[in-house]
Parts: C-alpha cells; sequence; structure tokens
C-alpha cells in the first residue's frame, strides 16, 4: 500500500468552562487491488470525528466547512484517497492544542503512484491568514476561524 495520511489530525480546544478533543480523519493510500479511502481515520483505533450539529449545539464553535479536499490524493492506477477540510469558527476566546502529521512530507506514492498532498493548518485572524505548525499550542479570539486541510494518500502504480 502506498503512504496514508500518517497518524490522525489531532485538535483540542476549550477555555475555563470546557474542554474539546475530537481526531480529524484523511486519505489512505492506494494498494495494488484498489484505490485508497477518502476521509476516513488511519492508523488509529476507537475514534470518530464529532458530528457538526452536536459540536455546534454543545460548544461555543461553528463548523464552517466540512467536506471532501478534492484531488489531494495521489495519482496512480489506484488513486490516493481525498483528505479532509474542517474549518472551526470560534464563538470564544479559546486555548488550542493540535497535533498533525505530514505537513512537511507528503505520503509517497508507490510503484509509480504519485504523492498525495500534504497537510496544512490555517490560522485566520481579522481577515489575515498565518500558516501553524503541525504542533503547536496557541489562543484564539472570538470570531478567530482555524482551518484544518488534512493530507491525501498515495497513489499506486502508474497513471491510467
Amino acid at each position: 500500500a502506498a503512504n496514508s495520511q500518517g497518524c490522525m489530525n489531532n485538535i483540542t480546544f476549550g477555555n475555563e468552562n470546557f474542554g474539546f478533543y475530537e481526531t480529524i480523519g484523511g486519505g489512505s493510500g492506494a494498494t495494488s487491488s484498489g484505490n485508497g479511502a477518502d476521509g476516513i481515520h488511519t492508523h488509529m483505533t476507537n475514534t470518530k470525528i464529532t458530528d457538526v450539529e452536536i459540536i455546534e449545539r454543545e460548544y461555543p464553535v461553528q463548523i464552517m466547512r466540512f467536506s471532501i479536499r478534492d484531488g489531494s490524493g495521489g495519482d496512480g492506477l489506484f488513486d490516493g484517497g481525498d483528505g479532509l477540510i474542517r474549518e472551526y469558527r470560534f464563538l470564544e476566546d479559546v486555548d488550542v492544542s493540535i497535533l498533525t502529521e505530514r505537513r512537511v512530507f507528503a505520503p509517497k506514492g508507490v510503484n509509480g503512484g504519485r504523492d498525495g498532498q500534504k497537510g496544512k493548518n490555517i490560522l485566520i485572524k481579522d481577515g489575515i491568514a498565518y500558516f501553524v505548525p503541525s504542533r503547536s499550542s496557541f489562543s484564539i479570539k472570538s470570531g478567530d476561524k482555524l482551518c484544518i486541510y488534512t493530507p491525501g494518500g498515495g497513489g499506486y502504480g502508474p497513471n491510467k
């Protein structure tokens, strides 16, 4: 199999009133017999992302976007799975910690398959976008957004 998104994309946030933790899936690597899966948890078990309706009802956050990151899987005879995009808009000041993988090195394709796209984390404050390192802790003000773009999986075999 080609490389998957790496270990999970982890995010925690909270303040003196609450704490929240979730993992975000990404693309799995293609194999010699098929395409990789889109938006799936890889290399971590017994976990699921929080439903948008639940997180928005229980916590001071809006999920502005939750979608497949089209085209992020590597091309090949069998394509790598696409990652996800999860964009949070915070309604209170919070402290955030993220632990994400494959931000420096792309998920490798194998046997002529192309690499999947690297992930990226973007903080938007006052309309200005800032790249956030893969492992970091920082404070966010009410109204700020955090966008997590998870990696795609690597492709398998030369292009079709």
